[in-house]
């Protein structure tokens, strides 16, 4: 046997092995896929096939460089330069390099990153004398971007129906309007954005036969890593290019399937085997990063999922320590016993910080952990994401707090002076600064005299108006704590209220921040004490004073000895010593927008097997019983996947007696706080957390907050006495029907693959909902 062969498990060998004909290689976590890969690639070229033959596809440059320089290592020459490896972008932008021509683009074309799309669009909204407010650029990109990557181009985009109703129920009829200037502005420019080095490949070679012909036989070997994570322009085109030769290996992993949001289809990898004859299926099953018992809990919970490839992952390392479930009272104290088991385990085992990982499914649960990691003095890094103290809409309030206790503050005044916007322009801003440089004085004070230094009427008002409200807030200062304060900012300078009225991802995301800003300082002026200021001390000058130390960009962020925070999302393909998933709550994780369906339901699955399997040693799983939103203390239930996983492998001795049962649930949420968490008497509980809610007074919301639409409810329906599945096959778009959750409704279309359609249908009382199929029964009515 060769040498590179030496050290691979039987399935491994079987793979890697494997020269002709397609191969799926379903890789559980922690398998050793980079290592089947880079061999079978070795073992190809060792078997005389040429190196330019060799087609490479991964999803990260790290991944594709990683994997050629293993293959240069293993053959001791040079010819692994001459392979094609990857990212899909990467390699067809070199191939439309060549081809440009053809379809009418230069050779040298240019690639537009995101802010260059964004710019374009904007520029082309503003031209079409449409709202940039209201056609967001994010807006129309992300829409755009998913057209493109569902193979949609301008022309279909305006000529299909379903697409034209969705724009007109979003209100921004006028995206297929924008998408073909955008499109016709690029070509004119010369330059391709992200998603066209994707079409622009598909409309080559479906388009021009002979270039179709010249791929598929240069590239007579493909490998396609993380399988399960390609979309539906990325699976036409490697179908496209194996036709001929059909010597294509995918290698996924079905339960790790995460990214439907960035338009991935599960589908491709589980529908391969119809997709090609006399498929050879591997399974790589042994994984070598986790214990055991972790690998137990991940297969049981995954379990749960229909619409997987069964496997049952192992391995030799141990059965490993049982899996510590946490229940705290809130998320800061969440924060607190994560920062101090990482310190314990740093002096009981000699961690350092870098075997540390948090993760979390939204980016706005980091700031509890910031601040319990920043009190303890461990170093951390946020990775995907930037500190939640340091996001824009963060800076942004808290430089309106900041220019309240200090009008002396330039920087926090130029930073909000015209956002929201107010008719303050940068000229105005640019006069302003250049008053105060000649006259020695804040740039406050300038706006204070702004008729002593001539500004036209119309600037003179707004900047008057300007000062009139922080005035306002100043005169607050006095009788109010650090939170009242800062609602009553959020409410007059209608901050949150042009937050909340963003309903685009990002939009929600910037909200949903602004949210837990203000969640953190009501932490603060309800907590006995305060670190960073006097006993009793509640103003806003206290409170940011300890945001000031908690914020200081102190930290070496290039220092590797970093305890990681972030989401399971960017978690993906990475491992650490110790694990702590937070926030194991049900409309958290899962996640409330994710809980309609049985295909979302299941992503959000698959998304806590990924978080689990991330850990090789200890994991720790926590949730609140209670979270601060929207200023005010809000119940948690635990997440239904703790259900799923199995309690032999749970050690429950900081979850109160485990998580809680149905009989737990009983009585008002005071009353389970109280009886949870071992506080003896009413009064005990009542000091800390308040009167129950028999005893509460009825307590307004302030105005300006916008209530976060709540997870959309489900109408109770129950089922015609008469109900009888119909046969799905019978199925199609206009069609009434009756669904036994849900109640009836009208089907708008049907999607998806002919062996898992999913329906889009319009319910009388339960609003647009997308259901699957093989999963649902429905009854024709009409």
């Amino acid at each position: 046997m060769q040498d590179y062969l030496k050290g691979l498990n039987e399935p491994q060998l079987e793979a890697a092995t494997h020269i002709n004909g397609p191969l799926m290689i379903i890789a559980g976590a922690g398998s050793g896929k980079t290592k089947v890969l880079t061999t079978r690639i070795a073992h190809l070229m060792a078997n005389g096939v040429d190196s330019f033959n060799i087609l490479a596809l991964t999803f990260t440059n790290k991944a594709a460089a990683e994997m050629k320089e293993r293959v240069e290592k293993i053959l001791q020459n040079t010819e692994a330069r001459n392979l094609y490896i990857g990212t899909f972008h990467s390699v067809f932008a070199r191939v439309l390099r060549a081809e440009a021509h053809r379809i009418g683009f230069p050779n040298n074309f240019t690639i537009y990153d995101t802010d260059d799309s964004r710019s374009v669009l904007k520029a082309v909204i503003n031209e079409m004398n449409l709202d940039d407010k209201h056609y967001k650029p994010s807006t129309v990109h992300n829409r755009i971007s998913s057209a493109k990557n569902a193979l949609v181009g301008p022309a279909e985009y305006a000529l299909d129906h379903y697409i034209q109703q969705e724009d007109m129920r979003s209100n921004r009829p006028a995206i297929a309007q924008i998408y073909a200037a955008y499109s016709a502005r690029c070509f004119k420019n010369g330059a391709m954005d992200f998603d066209d080095l994707l079409l622009k490949m598909y409309e080559l070679l479906k388009d021009f036969p002979e270039v179709l012909h010249k791929y598929q036989h240069k590239f007579r070997y493909i490998l396609i890593d993380e399988y399960q994570d390609t979309n539906p322009v990325q699976y036409q085109i490697t179908k496209l290019l194996a036709a001929v030769h059909e010597n294509i290996c995918v290698v996924g992993d079905d339960a790790q399937s995460i990214y439907s949001f960035r338009g991935a289809t599960i589908e491709n990898i589980l529908q391969f085997q119809k997709d090609y004859d006399d498929v050879k299926v591997v399974k790589l099953e042994q994984n070598y990063r986790s214990s055991q018992t972790i690998l137990n809990v991940a297969n049981e919970v995954i379990a749960n999922n229909k619409g997987q490839i069964h496997k049952s992952l192992w391995t030799e390392n141990g059965v490993g320590e049982k899996i510590s479930l946490v229940r705290t009272m809130t998320d800061n104290d969440e924060g607190k016993f994560v920062a101090d088991t990482i310190q314990e385990q740093k002096l009981r085992n000699h961690y350092h910080n870098r075997h540390f990982a948090i993760l979390y499914r939204t980016n706005s649960q980091s700031r509890s952990f910031e601040e319990s990691l920043r009190r303890m003095g461990i170093t951390y890094r946020i990775y995907g994401g930037t500190s939640f103290y340091q996001r824009k809409e963060i800076k942004d309030m808290l430089g309106y707090l900041r220019i309240v206790v200090n009008t002396k503050d330039d920087e926090a005044l130029k930073r909000i002076i015209n956002y929201p916007a107010r008719g303050i322009g940068k000229t105005t801003l640019e006069k302003a600064a250049t008053f105060a440089n000649e006259q020695n004085i804040p740039m406050y004070e300038v706006l204070v005299r702004a008729a002593e230094f001539g500004f036209k009427a119309g600037t003179l008002e707004s900047l008057q108006n300007f000062v009139t409200m922080i005035r306002y807030f100043q005169s607050l200062l006095a009788e109010n704590n650090a939170y009242d304060v800062a609602v009553q900012v959020g409410k007059h300078t209608s901050l949150v209220k042009e937050l909340f009225s963003d309903k685009t991802t990002e939009g929600l995301a910037r909200y949903e921040n602004i949210q837990e800003l203000l969640n953190s300082i009501k932490e603060w002026t309800e907590s006995p004490s305060n670190e960073y200021g006097e006993v009793g001390d509640k103003g806003l000058g206290s409170y940011l004073q300890q945001i000031t130390l908690l914020t200081d960009a102190d930290d070496d962020k290039e220092n590797s000895d970093a305890v990681k925070l972030m989401t399971i999302h960017a978690a993906k393909g990475l491992e650490f010593d110790c694990v702590f998933v937070a926030g194991l709550e049900e409309t958290l994780f899962p996640n409330a927008m994710s809980i309609n369906t049985r295909e979302e339901l299941e992503e959000e699955r698959r998304l806590f097997y990924v978080a689990v399997t991330r850990a090789k040693a200890r994991l720790w799983l926590s949730y609140a019983n209670a979270r601060y939103r929207f200023g005010q203390l809000v119940q948690n239930d635990p997440s239904r996947f703790i259900e799923e996983m199995p309690e032999q492998y749970l050690d429950k001795a900081y979850a109160g007696g485990g998580a809680r049962n149905t009989s737990d649930n009983r009585g008002s949420a005071f009353e389970r706080m109280q009886r949870g968490f071992g506080y003896g008497d009413n009064a005990q509980a009542e000091r800390r957390y308040g009167p129950p809610p028999s005893k509460k007074p009825e307590n307004k919301k302030p105005e300006y907050l916008p209530i976060a639409p709540p997870a959309a409810k489900i109408v109770g329906h129950k089922a015609s006495s008469n109900f009888v599945a119909s046969d799905i096959s019978v199925l199609e778009a206009g069609q009434k029907v009756e669904h036994q959750k849900f109640g009836f409704g009208t089907i708008l279309r049907i999607e998806g693959s002919a062996h898992n359609p999913v329906a889009t249908i319009s319910f009388t009382q339960n609003g647009e909902k997308k259901i699957m199929l093989n999963y649902a029964k429905l009854m024709i009515i009409g």
